[in-house]
């Protein structure tokens, strides 16, 4: 069981590098393919709304077939994007190849999620989810300067056919090491999504997961390179280095929430403490959207590492999941979160191309304008959220 979830938690570092390496890539794509900011924004909202559309049936595959051949198929799925990507001659493939990838991506965290609540104590789940989340989130390490400089050294088609074979090669071994754990067989009323969605107590969990995690998501995968090579001329290399401070943020950010709810004794105040935080550092972009690179930068940190309640949210939902629904649980509230993403993925794509100037007319509005208005819209989306939060029932098993 140990060597399947380190490899299923290995194959959630793939996930988390394929959601933000469209950051790294935009100048390069955008010059060799021609595709602009919007049609970016699409295929990374595409992989984002595939991932999430394909929460229902991952949830119906863990519970009924287990996690080992569910996330061994998707993988393979995934591979086959990350070649149809290296491949892409159009904007328009780009977006099919992120969408394939989104749903060869799609079960792997959600498996270790199951696994986790069928075989370990409920008090550790966070704690569990939180590690998983924050060693996956070295993906979002390797997708800054790291991948900048196999882009600059082999050429973005040859970085890319690599990682589809990585891809494939991690579906054969999650096929191999993977044990399930045993089925849950229901003695009363078998329950569906349905049953999930009648349940009032998990209504404010939604809200939550629905804005807890897209700002960070939408910053570090898709507008951190456009906004700090047009607001302050960085090159490649310096949003690389950028993408990699907002990483290592998000990764401490889910190594400090995971035992946070064991310490405190509450799921729910670590939530809105932490959610509150990230707006303030939303505000901070937007009270002083032109106070500097450095001063960017940590509001961008702080976006990153406060916006990783994730694993707390999860926990918070699952500890409302009836044991026979638990892999359809997990995979609802999992569906919240990075589908939310990938709506705002496109519709963040159209507001910025909206605030852009006609072309022909003369612009004397500063470069950040556009996005000002982003980081608006995402302080207000949190805000919402948080207001309905605050109406959830705690829960800490």
């Amino acid at each position: 069981m140990r060597a399947g979830i380190i490899t299923l938690i290995l194959g959630y570092v793939l996930s988390q590098f394929y959601r933000a390496f469209l950051a790294v890539l935009t100048p390069v794509l955008e010059s060799d393919l021609g595709a602009s900011k919007a049609d970016l924004a699409t295929a990374s909202g595409a992989w984002f709304l595939a991932f999430a559309l394909m929460q229902i049936p991952v949830g119906e595959a863990l519970d009924r077939i287990g996690p080992r051949r569910a996330t061994a198929a998707a993988l393979l799925v995934g591979a086959l994007g990350a070649t149809l990507f290296a491949l892409a001659q159009t904007p328009g493939m780009l977006t099919v190849a992120m969408a394939l990838i989104g749903v060869g991506c799609s079960p792997v965290l959600m498996a270790s999620f199951y696994i986790f609540a069928r075989t370990f104590t409920p008090a550790v789940f966070g704690t569990l989810a939180g590690v998983t989340i924050g060693v996956g989130s070295l993906g979002n390490i390797a997708a800054s300067l790291p991948l900048t400089m196999a882009v600059e050294g082999f050429g973005w088609r040859q970085t890319v056919w690599a990682l589809a074979a990585v891809t494939a090669l991690a579906g054969g071994v999650v096929a191999t090491l993977v044990r399930d754990p045993p089925r849950v067989v229901a003695t009363g009323e078998r329950g569906s999504v349905l049953t999930l969605l009648a349940m009032p107590a998990l209504w404010p969990i939604f809200a939550m997961m629905i804005v807890c995690y897209a700002p960070a998501a939408g910053l570090r995968g898709l507008w951190l390179g456009p906004y700090f090579s047009d607001v302050y001329g960085l090159d490649r290399p310096g949003v690389g280095q950028v993408s990699l401070w907002m990483g290592l943020a998000m990764v401490a950010g889910n190594f400090a929430y995971g035992p946070l709810d064991r310490w405190l004794g509450t799921r729910k105040w670590v939530v809105v403490g932490g959610n509150a935080l990230m707006l303030a550092c939303l505000a901070g972009l937007v009270l002083w959207p032109d106070s500097g690179a450095v001063w960017a930068t940590l509001m961008f940190m702080g976006v990153g590492f406060f916006g990783a309640s994730f694993p707390v949210v999860m926990a918070h939902g699952r500890a409302f999941l009836p044991p026979h629904l638990t892999g359809r649980g997990v995979a609802l509230i999992n569906l919240c979160g990075i589908g939310a993403a990938g709506v705002m993925q496109v519709l963040t794509g159209r507001l910025h191309a909206g605030l852009q100037p006609a072309t022909g007319i003369v612009n004397s509005a500063p470069p950040s304008l556009p996005y000002l208005g982003l980081f608006v819209f995402y302080a207000v989306f949190v805000a919402a959220g948080l207001t309905l939060y605050l109406f959830s029932r705690d829960r800490t098993d």
